[in-house]
């Protein structure tokens, strides 16, 4: 068995490469399901929900597991988008995430997603200004929002 590495080592290697990562693109006719994060270094922006592929996880697997963790509903994937990549956080100093972004839509007809976490899910036809510039760009370039 391999030994586990020490938590500081790990975060010093965890910084310095590149981490692969899952846009959730929740849409429909009232625009784009954005979550607003809780903790961490983007405390408080609103955010496509996303999270970190695992060891051995599908790209499509992990947005239904991203999905259900974050809104804790299922959606169905229509299409890939593309990637977007964040220098804000290189710049920050916190690590370098890539994420794959998908196109999806809840899987219910009812809005359960947003009965979940009624304060941190919101639908969005205009961005808010409290959210990464990446993110902001590319759904702009995808005509997704205003």
């Amino acid at each position: 068995m391999t030994e586990r590495l020490p938590e500081v080592e790990y975060e010093s290697i965890f910084r310095k490469v590149p981490r692969l990562t899952v846009e959730v693109v929740i849409v429909s006719e009232r625009s784009v399901l954005l979550a607003r994060r809780v903790g961490g270094p983007c405390d408080r922006l609103w955010n496509l929900p996303g999270g970190t592929i695992r060891f051995a996880e599908t790209a499509t697997d992990a947005v239904h597991r991203v999905a259900l963790d974050e809104i804790g509903a299922d959606v169905t994937i229509d299409d890939f988008l593309g990637y977007i990549e964040y220098p804000s956080h290189a710049r920050r100093g916190l690590d370098w995430p890539v994420g794959l972004a998908f196109r999806t839509h809840l899987a219910l007809a009812v809005d359960h997603a947003l009965a979940t976490a009624p304060d941190q899910l919101e639908w969005f036809s205009q961005l808010p200004d409290e959210m990464h510039d990446e993110q902001r760009t590319f759904l702009r370039a995808h005509g997704l929002v205003g």
